[in-house]
């Protein structure tokens, strides 16, 4: 594969996971567990900071996978994000489970860049929500992992958190 596409994918890639985790860090305790908006038909624990960024990372995890079968995130995490209707995880992940659980994450994902292979890339893969290939699939996890740190880090300025810049690009 093309080692100027590969760099590029990972360079946005890594800002974006990087700029989650600067919004995971910014995020002040008193917030952690705070419902950052009202919505009438989900429980209020899923408008809740730590459970935002959890599902962020959560499947960015299993995206880079390609596959639902087989895949398990690392302890303490468990699979309940994949059940939309089920309860939530025993307790809320801590902050520095889930900055350890955005390093495990980015450290994949810039591995599984590197040895993208053009065959690789092709790989078409099946979830409830469609298929795509594996490119593809890289590039909706990007999206994901954006909107997601775009989200919660519009919900903290809102409560007068200040928050790290945008990055435009990582480079490592």
């Amino acid at each position: 594969m093309d080692t100027n596409l590969k760099t590029s994918i990972w360079r946005q890639f890594g800002a974006s996971i990087d700029y989650l985790a600067d919004t995971i860090s910014a995020c002040p305790d008193q917030l952690w567990l705070s419902a950052l908006w009202d919505h009438p038909d989900e429980q209020p624990e899923f408008a809740q900071f730590w459970y935002r960024a959890y599902h962020a990372l959560f499947w960015l995890d299993l995206y880079l996978t390609g596959a639902e079968e087989g895949f398990v995130p690392p302890a303490p995490f468990t699979l309940i994000e994949q059940d939309d209707d089920g309860p939530l995880p025993e307790r809320p992940y801590t902050k520095a489970e889930l900055l350890a659980y955005a390093r495990d994450c980015r450290q994949k994902c810039q591995a599984t860049i590197a040895a993208l292979t053009d065959e690789m890339a092709q790989r078409r893969c099946q979830f409830s929500w469609g298929e795509c290939s594996f490119l593809e699939l890289l590039v909706y996890n990007l999206r994901h992992v954006q909107e997601h740190a775009a989200q919660l880090n519009l919900l903290l300025g809102q409560k007068g958190v200040t928050t790290a810049d945008y990055p435009t690009q990582v480079e490592r």
